[in-house]
């Protein structure tokens, strides 16, 4: 066993491009650590819906230049097989360690095919890719991105022509070319031939930006922004002065892209601790909200001052309060989410007299669904332009909530204020997560005994209907995952697709009164959510 390891890290090292890698593994062989070459050589990196993501390092199951070579050259050969040689693919790419190579790679490997490669100028928005896609004719596009994923990860995710994620078939597909490819030296790697754009594409997307906003609307609430460490800033930063509205504050440590994103342990904004440094900012500077992105800029977070402290909005409450401010803007169209994010904007849309649609999770579903107006999901993606961006876009969604601030503070009121008067309409709709992280099998165990042994009540609610997503439906295709329906709550159970977690998505409802009652509805709608979490980790023996 132990010599068919090191054959096999042998051959990859001999076929590696990269200095670095090369130097690692070298070092890995020398000094015969079979168990971290087991755990880089004991499988692949599955290209997926997701694309491709993972922690960077030599060998097949690290994020790497062999890796993406690899992957470069499944997708020039699915693209051919539909016909499309000689096609444009465009390539953008985040500011994370060995980005820009895994961009020049791809860009170099779809040259040598025969299709059109174009990279955009520096690190952008994954946004800015979507857009460009749609905006130059391509038949694809790739954007080198882990999102927010710990430093130590690198990504690679793929889209088509019409500007949206891949989905089955299409990522099998390409997983079947990449398999099929025997060696790297099979793979032609010309030194030029692709093109560097230059601004006009991101002036192009910045134009569309003010798309979103309304004319005439007031542009009056200032705000905190911090990027994250990541790409955000500078494409934020000259949208809202396009705008007209007061230029951000900036969290100065975390304003520049840094691929080792020091000041956080995680750089996602729904992590603990990730908006300590904006939340100091704005005790500061005493703004009207908090915005943050994500590291590539197609997340936004919100925060709004509580009482004396600063507290982040949940995805699913920012979702319905810009479901609401387009419904009052006269948006028509359909309204569409994914089925972990809150039933509200169904809510919002019937009473709005506008189509709605539930989707599986990801915007690679939202994105497909026909005449789609607004989307969102709870992981604080939003798609409020589909024409220009067909994926979640954390800059004109920013634009889009202060929009919605700086009209709301005209009439001496706050997106609190709304949330409150929205509850009042609808019941209040609270949310909350049970996310747990551990190894696959006992993810794999937890989806077995519920299936085995479905709940009959939780939270001391009957379920009144149990629904395996992995049967699909006429409205769903299948999915790993399970949905509960009580009679006052709702609870979906899924495996990450991105990491090893096992997800469970709850929503309380609760009829309110009139704003006196709801003090009392959030207590019992907290109250619901704790006896949720319990009950449900008991049934998954987690």
């Amino acid at each position: 066993m132990h010599d068919e390891l090191l054959a096999r890290a042998r051959a990859w090292l001999a076929e590696d491009p990269d200095p670095d890698t090369r130097e690692e593994l070298g070092k890995l062989i020398d000094a015969g650590d079979h168990a971290e070459l087991a755990a880089r050589f004991s499988g692949t990196l599955r290209f997926g819906t997701a694309g491709l993501r993972g922690e960077l390092g030599a060998g097949p199951l690290r994020m790497n230049r062999a890796v993406v070579i690899r992957a470069a050259a499944g997708l020039a050969a699915y693209l051919r097989k539909q016909g499309q040689a000689g096609g444009l693919v465009v390539i953008g790419y985040d500011a994370r360690h060995k980005s820009a190579d895994f961009a020049r790679d791809t860009a170099a490997v779809l040259t040598g095919a025969g299709l059109r490669a174009a990279v955009l100028p520096r690190p952008l928005p994954t946004p800015v890719l979507a857009f460009a896609i749609r905006h130059l004719g391509a038949v694809a596009g790739v954007e080198v991105t882990a999102s927010h994923n710990p430093p130590r990860d690198n990504g690679y995710k793929v889209y088509l022509g019409e500007g949206t994620q891949i989905v089955p078939p299409a990522d099998h597909e390409i997983a079947a070319e990449i398999d099929a490819i025997a060696s790297l030296d099979d793979v032609p790697r010309p030194d030029g031939g692709w093109d560097t754009l230059d601004d006009s594409v991101l002036d192009a997307y910045l134009a569309r930006t003010d798309a979103v906003l309304a004319d005439g609307s007031p542009r009056t609430a200032r705000t905190v922004y911090t990027a994250l460490h990541g790409v955000g800033k500078d494409v934020l930063l000259a949208a809202f002065a396009r705008a007209g509205f007061p230029e951000p504050v900036l969290v100065a440590e975390q304003a520049e892209p840094d691929p080792d994103f020091p000041t956080v342990a995680f750089p996602n904004p729904e992590e603990p601790g990730a908006m300590d440094l904006a939340f100091a900012q704005a005790r500061a500077s005493e703004p009207d909200l908090v915005i943050a992105n994500d590291p590539d800029a197609d997340r936004l977070a919100v925060a709004v001052r509580d009482g004396g402290a600063w507290r982040m909005l949940r995805g699913d409450e920012v979702g319905a309060l810009l479901a609401a401010h387009l419904v009052r803007r006269g948006a028509t169209g359909t309204f569409a989410e994914s089925i972990v994010s809150s039933s509200l904007l169904g809510r919002i849309a019937a009473r709005a007299g506008l189509p709605y649609e539930e989707t599986l999770t990801g915007f690679k579903w939202i994105a497909r669904v026909e005449g789609l107006r607004y989307g969102y999901e709870e992981a604080l993606g939003y798609c409020v332009d589909p024409q220009g961006v067909r994926d979640k876009d954390g800059i004109t969604a920013a634009l889009l909530v202060t929009e919605l601030a700086s009209e709301l503070k005209e009439r001496g009121r706050t997106l609190p204020d709304l949330l409150d008067d929205l509850a009042v309409q609808h019941g209040l709709h609270a949310t909350d997560q049970l996310s747990v992280r551990v190894d696959l099998s006992v993810i794999s165990d937890a989806m077995r005994r519920l299936r085995a042994h479905p709940p009959a009540e939780l939270a001391g609610l009957a379920v009144i209907r149990a629904e395996d997503l992995a049967d699909g439906s006429d409205r769903l295709p299948p999915t790993d995952g399970l949905r509960y329906t009580l009679d006052g709550a709702r609870v979906v159970v899924r495996p990450s697709g991105t990491e090893p977690k096992l997800k469970c998505y709850l929503e309380a409802v609760v009829p309110v009164a009139g704003h006196a009652g709801l003090p009392a509805a959030r207590t019992r709608a907290a109250g619901l959510l704790d006896a949720l979490k319990r009950d449900l980790a008991a049934a998954a023996g987690i």
